[in-house]
């Protein structure tokens, strides 16, 4: 059988450095073996999913030349690629593990859940499904579901004390009963979970190599299992080494920018980006640090994944994004200006809200230098109006690190009118006058107190820019001190 491998984003977000590492171990193994690369849509969180998401997402990967066989905007012959197009699919499924004994209805409402969980923490055990409803006579447990009584079903996990389960990279895993509990398949209101519909997603479109990240190592357990109550054949699976930041910890926006959308903004290439997390993997022979992607797949084993925790490092990245840069000839370089910060659609967002405030075109450099900037300066004059009257530059740093984390970071539709928006919200949340966050905001974006209408300006900034200045003004207010 063909290879065939599968990236299965949620979208819930920014397209994330993560989701394209992983991207691309698949990508390389289904074009070295010559099999079939998919995208899959794992949009079964309806309440975080977001159309806006799933297009970055395809446009992000696109940028890295990361193209698939199979997906929601290509097609294929196993869709539909999106998970919320296939409920009924995972109902019959699940209906079938019932049948079968393999799966249960259970009844326990949330308050008798949460007085479990509550006495498992006081009692400092591993938290988990106790199985109550796994005792109900076959009878009993229809009875009540076509009464319309509210359950959900869950996996009924084997009895025995331990499971091995392979994995390509680790060998075989050995899990303890105490970690595999009786995981739900399908919610009260019919909404699988993750774990039934990535399961009967990759057996329906015949993925033979599960790569994933290490993150998801806990659920093979359950996993396997659901493979084995369906008497399907298992895929080969693979986790990962989670890339991780210098310090060990799972990277995080928090500590460093995650999203593709920034390194997209910042002028990163694509090939160094994609270059880079290739050298995540350890792949590559003769510790060659400077390959093209059709490099990459020639010379690809999955065996030869090092296990070692890959550090994602900005300034390496910097670095080797420096060296494809040098490597160009001018024409080429210009050319990539001229496609993205240089573009008549970027320039034709520009110039309207500069024209009206220069008088010849060196003023345009001079007036309108922050549309074009990575960080922007803060003088003396900018940083009087970056911290209100009778607020302490502490005080500022708290509060624009609120306004991204909880109105920023989640606003996926960036135009004017839900800017201003989300900043009106947070006034009125955080107890600020709206001048002063919007004066705030205006010099942490653009280093200026006077600048073009600040939510238009914002827009056009784009939101990866208007998010790296926020970060810096926020660290710029640290370094002041807690007092103006």
């Amino acid at each position: 059988m063909s290879v065939r491998t599968r990236i299965a984003p949620s979208p819930t977000g920014d397209p994330h450095v993560g989701t394209a590492y992983v991207a691309l171990f698949n990508y390389a193994l289904a074009r070295k073996q010559g099999g079939q690369f998919l995208l899959r849509i794992e949009d079964t969180d309806r309440q975080r999913s977001h159309p806006a998401s799933e297009q970055m997402i395809f446009e992000a990967l696109r940028w890295l030349g990361l193209t698939w066989d199979e997906g929601p905007d290509v097609g294929g012959p196993y869709g539909p690629y999106r998970q919320s197009e296939r409920f009924e699919i995972y109902r019959q499924h699940a209906e079938e593990l019932v049948r079968r004994g393999a799966a249960y209805p259970c009844f326990c409402t949330p308050e008798r859940l949460e007085a479990l969980r509550a006495e498992q923490r006081e009692k400092k055990l591993a938290l988990g499904y106790d199985g109550r409803c796994r005792a109900l006579a076959a009878a009993e447990a229809q009875r009540r579901s076509a009464a319309g009584e509210p359950h959900v079903v869950r996996l009924a996990m084997p009895a025995e004390e331990a499971m091995v389960v392979p994995d390509l990279l680790r060998g075989d895993i050995r899990f303890e009963r105490s970690q595999m509990d009786d995981q739900v398949l399908l919610k009260s209101d019919g909404f699988p979970t993750y774990h039934l519909a990535n399961v009967v997603d990759d057996h329906l479109m015949r993925i033979t190599h599960v790569i994933r990240a290490e993150e998801w190592l806990s659920s093979l357990p359950k996993h396997v299992q659901l493979y084995r109550a369906f008497d399907w054949e298992m895929p080969v699976f693979c986790h990962l080494p989670l890339l991780r930041n210098a310090d060990k910890s799972k990277i995080s926006k928090r500590k460093n920018p995650v999203s593709l959308n920034h390194y997209r903004r910042a002028g990163f290439f694509p090939e160094a980006l994609v270059n880079y997390l290739a050298l995540m993997g350890g792949v590559m022979a003769n510790d060659q640090e400077q390959f093209t992607l059709e490099e990459f797949v020639a010379g690809f084993s999955l065996e030869r994944i090092s296990l070692g925790g890959p550090v994602f490092d900005p300034q390496k990245l910097t670095w080797l994004n420096g060296k494809h840069l040098r490597k160009m000839e001018p024409p080429v370089l210009l050319a990539r200006l001229r496609s993205y910060l240089l573009s008549d659609d970027y320039m034709l967002r520009v110039l309207p809200l500069v024209q009206e405030r220069i008088d010849t075109l060196e003023g345009f450099f001079e007036y309108g230098h922050f549309f074009f900037a990575g960080e922007v300066p803060y003088d003396a004059g900018a940083m009087k109006h970056l911290v209100p009257k009778g607020r302490t530059p502490a005080e500022t740093a708290k509060a624009l690190q609120i306004l991204l984390e909880e109105r920023i970071d989640p606003l996926l539709e960036w135009e004017s009118a839900a800017i201003e928006a989300a900043l009106r919200a947070f006034a009125e949340a955080a107890g600020w006058e709206a001048k002063d966050v919007f004066m705030t905001v205006r010099v942490a974006a653009t280093g200026r107190a006077a600048t073009p209408p600040l939510f238009d300006t914002l827009a056009v900034l784009g939101k990866e820019v208007v998010r790296r200045r926020l970060r810096q003004a926020i660290q710029t207010l640290k370094a002041a001190g807690p007092a103006a």
